[in-house]
């Protein structure tokens, strides 16, 4: 069944799920930026990331706006094209940015992972699956309860979802991942510690 519904979310070629898209993006536009949602869209997704319909889980789905940020206006005097306010990328993907809201708006949840669900010209939405870490269902199931471990507090903001670690670079392995283990800046650290 996953297979069938995996080739229906391709994006690739025009699909009847395109058009049901569409009439969605104009609905999710208007409502707030972390929604909660009664079930997964992509149930293959979300099961390939760990997610069980049972007590614990919960998924939301998370609205991130597209293109450059812009950073905070210097105080200092410099000419315009020096201020570097406009055209700000940052380092890491809309993604692993929007499972961080989601974990705002859920401080007591650890984030499992997220997916693509739909995008439009100003926003792209993700669904992230949360995991409460301290419930029994969660504790007592041996697939899932590694979350429960202190070392996984605050997981998303160390980048260690898997969009965080694709946006660190550690799905590349081998001599051109040299300089991303066990992290850029400990590479960095480790370059300059042998001057």
């Amino acid at each position: 069944m996953y297979k069938y519904i995996a080739s229906l979310w391709k994006r690739s070629g025009r699909s009847p799920l395109q058009e049901i898209l569409k009439s969605r993006l104009i609905r999710w536009r208007k409502q707030p930026v972390v929604v909660r949602v009664d079930k997964p869209l992509r149930l293959n997704r979300a099961r390939a990331l760990g997610y069980k319909a049972k007590q614990g889980f919960i998924t939301v789905r998370v609205r991130v706006r597209k293109g450059s940020m812009s950073k905070p206006r210097p105080r200092s005097g410099r000419r315009p094209k020096r201020m570097g306010v406009y055209g700000h990328t940052p380092r890491k993907s809309l993604q692993w940015i929007a499972e961080e809201k989601a974990a705002r708006k859920y401080p007591n949840l650890e984030v499992l992972g997220s997916y693509w669900v739909g995008e439009d010209g100003r926003y792209k939405w993700f669904e992230v699956i949360l995991v409460d870490s301290h419930h029994p269902a969660v504790i007592n199931d041996p697939d899932i309860n590694w979350i429960c471990n202190p070392s996984q507090k605050g997981r998303v903001f160390r980048g260690l979802t898997p969009a965080g670690r694709k946006s660190r670079g550690l799905t590349v392995k081998g001599k051109r991942a040299v300089k991303v283990r066990p992290s850029r800046a400990a590479a960095m650290k480790r370059k300059f510690k042998g001057k």
